[in-house]
C-alpha cells in the first residue's frame, strides 16, 4: 500500500513537533555539589520549609569581589549560598552565554557541618 506524499509529510512534521516537545523537557545532570555558605545566608531560617526536589535559581554574580565566577543559589527568591568556588567555572560560563541551566535541591540532611547539609544538582536543559 502506498501513502500519498502529503500524508507522509504531515506525519513527519507531527513526529518532529512531538520530538521537539520532548526535547524541551530533557535535562542532563552536569554537577552535584554541596551548597557553599549555607551558614551565612537564609538557609538556616528556611531549613524547615525546604524540600528535596525543590527548584533553585542560579544567579550569576560576575562582579562578586571574592570570586569572578560566583554563582549565587536562591530558593524562592532567598539567597541560600553559592556553588563552591572550585566547582563553579563551567556553570558561570554557561550562564554568561545565556544557556539554559536549571538546579534543584538533591539532598537535605541534619549535620553539624554546614557543607554537609544541602546537596544541589545542576542540569543543562535541552
Amino acid at each position: 500500500m502506498r501513502f500519498p506524499l502529503e500524508s507522509l509529510l504531515q506525519l513527519g512534521l507531527g513526529l518532529a513537533v512531538s520530538l521537539g516537545a520532548l526535547a524541551a523537557d530533557v535535562r542532563i545532570l552536569v554537577q552535584s555539589s554541596p551548597l557553599a555558605g549555607f551558614q551565612y545566608h537564609a538557609g538556616e531560617t528556611l531549613w524547615q520549609e525546604m524540600r528535596e526536589g525543590d527548584r533553585l535559581t542560579l544567579v550569576r554574580e560576575a562582579d562578586n569581589p571574592h570570586d569572578a565566577n560566583a554563582v549565587r543559589i536562591e530558593w524562592r527568591g532567598q539567597k541560600l549560598g553559592y556553588l563552591p568556588r572550585n566547582e563553579n567555572r563551567a556553570v558561570a560560563a554557561a550562564l554568561d552565554r545565556s544557556e539554559p541551566v536549571d538546579a534543584r535541591i538533591a539532598k537535605l540532611r541534619e549535620h553539624r557541618n554546614p557543607w554537609q547539609r544541602v546537596l544541589i544538582e545542576v542540569f543543562v536543559v535541552l
